[in-house]
């Protein structure tokens, strides 16, 4: 086959280069996307997906929405919903509604809405809800004047009575009047101290919030206590007692029920979020871009959950072309040519640190383990399966002890990729029998120091900022790789062999 010449290869490259810098330059004048990260106010994307199985007749679909409220701002709500009538109604209890005449099987229904954060946005007044009262019969009547007179002398308020009532109700070893109480309930402990503090005269009720997380896919909503006194009213996580900060979303704040299905069976909601830069309201609200414009590469159209997934995937390039740097003009050796850049996405998911002790250890087992399994004289994909068994076993093990001891950060090491750790673990086996431990510790050292630098160059705000927003970013990407694969010379690891020239 002819070999492309060198003046048609450096056309395609000066081509993909002009490609992206006119796609780029496109999404920031024709949409206000701006270049620098950082000059922009955050919009948060959150997408609800409610699924459930219709009956084959009329189907009424009603879901609690969130409202502007401290540290957020609505911006824009929509609903995808084929076949459906949505409403969106604004009164007391403000809610999404979807209607058909005729429904059967599974149905899947897309409510999205952007939020602007901001500090300037006050939390409205939320009007306390009338007193309720359970009647208990006993023993529980007593086990509830025994909680009640424990908090109540130890308090000063609703807020300090509340406080109390949680940390009393969350005590590992409880009295057995609490242990009674909890039982009775089920697990539901923000039900059972709305009711408790209802039956105290204090207005209480549950509401439901969404912890926001940039990326985060199918989520479900934290029960949360919603606590008066006179016309203020705090916000109480129910398993620590403390009040509520931002980010977190009061998806529903008056303790209505945020999802009722009438026609349908075995419903759940589930959210997905996304957390972007936006230049100005009105470039949000009136230039966002939409599926028409053929010019619009932008994944910003698809649904939040797909959005959150492209957004890690879409840095892969830029971990690739440091490990094209690294190898081929630095000349650093490593085991495999792009797992470094897997190994640092799993940092990403982790922490830096908890990743590189994470790795070693892993990586440290499983060449003892490997090194027995190499005796047995194994097929390859029988010896590659277990290697595979063993490292979901190590990082089982490793998980479980650090919980044990209070690590919670050592729960972190779940995320690293089994099926990657095991090929590291094969082929530093099979380099150390054939090279020597001394090229083991050189490859998996560099695949170390590439990972890490991978890992420091696709963590960056700017680079996640311009990977995100300018689809062109990845055909400049690509002309630099294909740059850097003409490349012949010497590496720079190499020189050291010409210093005898200057003797």
């Amino acid at each position: 086959m002819k070999r492309p010449s060198k003046l048609s290869f450096l056309g395609g490259i000066s081509l993909l280069l002009a490609v992206g810098i006119a796609l780029i330059l496109h999404r920031h004048y024709v949409y206000e996307i701006p270049l620098v990260h950082g000059e922009t106010q955050v919009v948060w994307s959150v997408e609800a997906r409610v699924e459930f199985i219709a009956e084959d007749g009329p189907v009424t679909v009603t879901m609690a929405r969130p409202t502007e409220q401290a540290g957020f701002t609505v911006l824009r709500q929509s609903g995808a919903s084929p076949g459906y009538g949505l409403n969106f109604i604004d009164d007391i209890r403000p809610r999404a509604e979807w209607a058909v005449r005729s429904a059967n099987g599974v149905q899947k229904l897309y409510y999205q809405i952007d939020l602007l954060e901001s500090s300037y946005a006050a939390q409205p007044q939320i009007l306390a809800p009338k007193l309720y009262s359970t009647e208990w019969q006993e023993p529980y009547r007593t086990a509830v004047d025994s909680v009640l007179n424990d908090a109540f002398s130890t308090s000063a308020n609703n807020f300090s009575f509340a406080r109390e009532l949680i940390k009393r109700l969350n005590e590992n070893e409880a009295p057995q009047h609490v242990k009674l109480l909890r039982r009775a309930y089920n697990g539901r402990l923000p039900s059972l101290i709305a009711d408790i503090l209802n039956h105290a005269n204090v207005q209480a009720t549950v509401v439901y919030g969404l912890e926001l997380e940039d990326g985060r896919r199918r989520q479900l909503l934290t029960p949360l206590l919603r606590v008066w006194d006179g016309k203020k009213s705090e916000i109480f996580y129910v398993d620590t007692g403390l009040v509520t900060e931002n980010p977190m979303l009061l998806w529903e704040q008056r303790g209505a029920p945020v999802l009722d299905v009438i026609g349908g069976r075995d419903s759940n909601i589930r959210f997905s979020m996304l957390r972007r830069e936006a230049s100005t309201y009105n470039a949000l609200a009136e230039n966002e871009p939409t599926q028409d414009s053929l010019l619009n590469f932008s994944i910003h159209s698809l649904p939040v959950a797909e959005q959150a997934m492209f957004k890690t995937i879409l840095l892969l390039p830029v971990g690739a072309l440091v490990v094209c740097l690294l190898r081929i003009l630095v000349g650093l050796r490593t085991s495999g040519t792009f797992m470094p850049v897997l190994i640092a996405i799993a940092f990403m998911q982790t922490s830096l640190g908890t990743g590189i002790v994470g790795f070693v250890l892993v990586v440290a087992l499983g060449l003892i383990i490997r090194g027995y399994l190499s005796r047995l004289n194994l097929l390859l994909v029988a010896r590659i399966s277990a290697v595979i068994v063993s490292v979901i076993a190590i990082i089982s093990l490793f998980s479980v002890l650090s919980y044990k001891l209070g690590l919670t950060e050592g729960l972190k090491i779940m995320f690293f990729p089994m099926v990657i750790l095991a090929w590291t673990i094969e082929r530093m086996s099979i380099l150390w029998e054939e090279e020597g431990g001394r090229e083991v510790m050189i490859q998996g050292g560099g695949s170390l120091l590439t990972a890490v630098i991978a890992y420091g160059a696709m963590q960056h705000p700017m680079v996640q900022h311009l990977t995100f927003n300018f689809m062109g970013v990845q055909f400049i990407l690509m002309a630099l790789i294909l740059l850097l694969g003409s490349y012949t010379g010497f590496r720079l690891l190499e020189l050291h062999r010409f210093a005898v020239f200057r003797k």
